[in-house]
């Protein structure tokens, strides 16, 4: 019995509506949470250190090689149902997130790079002149020191579940509010099946799920739609403000449901957090080259 599964069934138990179950559960994502291995834990990849290379590729960025973040080994991480992850092969994470909070979305200043099981790889030697030099305003060094990282899987649900604030919600969010009567019984039972232990505030890397909302940046998805409305004006589509708000808060929720955090993770600083967002149907079909990246200033 998967995941869902499982929900479906503890919650109908309850007595919960069946259609509702099921309009909850297209809500309800799992997601892979890592975090650094202690004595018996099965490492599933590692952050930092030196990237595994196909042999002839050269480091991700050309003349200003891009950090390397880390890298998971995709047979080796739990199952997350729902997610679409390759099912072999490894994802290795590039961000230069100084530069890529001040260009995004540009794709220059991050890179996901997908090497497919069985093909040929050598440790990559550091790019020439970063093996010991800082190329950050915060004086933090190109290479972060290595540590192996192992993972579980946790659920997740949107905000619009887990704080209901009528008020800044989309009219499609409002209407899923209403309809969902037994929606903090629903919640609960999420709870009681996958009770949090902690792991999630010491995480790493997190794969899947939704975006978090980091310090006083808007997240990821709430400046997608910010940048969708601002091309629509500058097509001459000028619009009231208050219709402009309502469109946005639309298309945002429509952007949760479509673009998948693939991976977020604590950069080496501490007012930077970065974030991939992908398709689902991209991930289905592993093109890695789609990926948006977003890093957040969490001050």
């Amino acid at each position: 019995m998967d995941r869902y599964e499982q929900f479906r069934s503890a919650a109908i138990d309850r007595g919960i509506p069946e259609d509702e179950v099921g309009r909850f559960a297209e809500h309800l994502r799992f997601a892979v949470w890592a975090w650094p291995t202690k004595d018996g834990e099965e490492a599933v990849g590692h952050m930092g250190g030196l990237p595994r290379l196909p042999v002839g590729v050269d480091w991700p960025g050309g003349e200003s090689p891009l950090p390397f973040i880390g890298s998971v080994d995709c047979a080796a991480l739990p199952l997350a149902e729902g997610l679409g992850l390759p099912a072999d092969g490894s994802l290795l994470f590039f961000l230069h997130h100084e530069e890529d909070m001040d260009e995004h979305p540009s794709p220059a200043y991050s890179r996901v790079l997908y090497v497919p099981a069985g093909t040929e790889t050598e440790v990559a030697a550091p790019p020439p002149d970063h093996d010991s030099r800082t190329f950050f305003c915060e004086d933090i060094p190109f290479l972060i020191p290595e540590h192996r990282i192992t993972a579980r899987v946790r659920p997740e649900l949107p905000d619009w579940i887990e704080d209901r604030n009528a008020q800044f919600q989309a009219e499609s969010v409002k209407q899923l509010v209403d309809e969902l009567k037994h929606i903090d019984q629903l919640r609960e039972v999420v709870g009681e099946l996958w009770p949090e232990n902690g792991n999630r505030y010491r995480s790493t890397l997190q794969i899947g799920g939704y975006c978090r909302n980091k310090g006083s940046s808007d997240d990821p998805h709430s400046q997608m739609s910010f940048d969708s409305i601002q091309s629509r004006r500058a097509a001459g589509s000028d619009l009231p403000i208050d219709e402009r708000l309502r469109l946005q808060r639309e298309e945002e929720h429509q952007l949760v449901r479509e673009w998948l955090p693939l991976a977020q993770f604590p950069t080496q600083s501490e007012v930077y957090y970065g974030c991939f967002l992908l398709r689902a149907e991209d991930l289905a079909a592993k093109r890695f080259d789609q990926m948006r990246s977003y890093t957040m200033f969490t001050e």
